[in-house]
């Protein structure tokens, strides 16, 4: 006779189960109605504070947990790929549940078995710290990539930067046509630096200052600090432009290089591993055959 335990173990994976599959796979809506809808939209409510659900769990999960000793939110690698806080916290916290579940998926042949309870507990525990933890250390590796694209796209920037100047454009002008040029994410995130800094009627090196700090961009610093020093002798700042650019594509190259170097150590491991297997491959025919006359 099955035990209690596991029915109910079994129970509660299975609506666990049926509500993610229902929630990941959701049906297509119907086309008449989406048509209606398209032509004749709804107002908007006016007790939502957030059209996306996921962001209003996630703010209210911020909220909640944000403060917490052990929650530590990454503010600057967020804002750098472009993610809330909150779908952040709600992604670490979902993860987590989901680590939890384990148990009664580990405790249905354990609880046959007649044994001890406590261990489905214990892998849980240790499934749901490691899945909270996941996020972070994604989040990590994401906003180091981003990092160094940002830091290629400023190698041109400050190219771009130095040629307005050389033009006998000003300063704030050359940070413009310079930014309007380029493309790609680095270069919005400029653009949108520079119109705010219209808005607030500042000028353009705070604003970069700003995106700096908010970022953790230091080699956007170096262009603000130039562009901040800049007299209106535009051969002298083209002149340290194009140095500082030259510096920044020397730096990222020994990065590269030395990062191509760590590859290829860890790679030395598993090619002796080969080689070593290939020589026991080849060696063991002459080994039996002379181990068996």
């Amino acid at each position: 006779m099955i035990p209690v335990g596991a029915l109910l173990a079994g129970a509660t994976v299975g609506t666990g189960m049926a509500l993610l599959v229902k929630e990941l796979l959701r049906p297509a809506p119907a086309l008449g109605p989406a048509l209606q809808r398209l032509n004749h939209p709804a107002p908007p409510a006016p007790d939502l504070a957030s059209p996306d659900r996921d962001e209003r769990w996630g703010a209210w999960l911020v909220d909640h947990l944000g403060n917490l000793p052990g929650v530590r939110i990454p503010r600057k690698n967020l804002a750098l790929v472009g993610t809330s806080p909150g779908k952040f916290l709600l992604t670490k916290t979902a993860l987590a549940a989901a680590g939890l579940l384990v148990p009664p998926l580990a405790g249905i042949p354990l609880l046959l078995l007649g044994l001890p309870v406590y261990l489905p507990a214990l892998v849980g525990l240790l499934f749901a710290t490691v899945l909270w933890f996941a996020p972070d250390l994604a989040l990590r590796d994401q906003a180091k990539r981003a990092r160094e694209e940002f830091a290629h796209a400023m190698a041109a920037y400050l190219d771009l930067v130095a040629l307005r100047r050389a033009g006998n454009v000003s300063a704030e002008q050359a940070l413009e046509q310079a930014a309007q040029i380029g493309e790609g994410w680095a270069f919005v995130r400029i653009q949108q630096a520079l119109m705010q800094s219209r808005v607030d009627k500042v000028p353009h090196w705070e604003s970069l200052t700003r995106l700096t700090g908010d970022l953790d961009l230091p080699v956007l610093e170096d262009l603000a600090a130039i562009m901040r020093q800049s007299t209106d002798d535009g051969a002298a700042v083209y002149s340290t432009l194009r140095a500082r650019a030259l510096n920044l594509r020397t730096e990222l190259l020994a990065a590269q290089a030395t990062e191509a170097n760590a590859d290829s150590e860890k790679m030395t491991a598993p090619g002796a591993l080969l080689a070593v297997l290939v020589m026991l491959l080849i060696a063991f025919p002459a080994v039996i055959r002379i181990l068996t006359t």
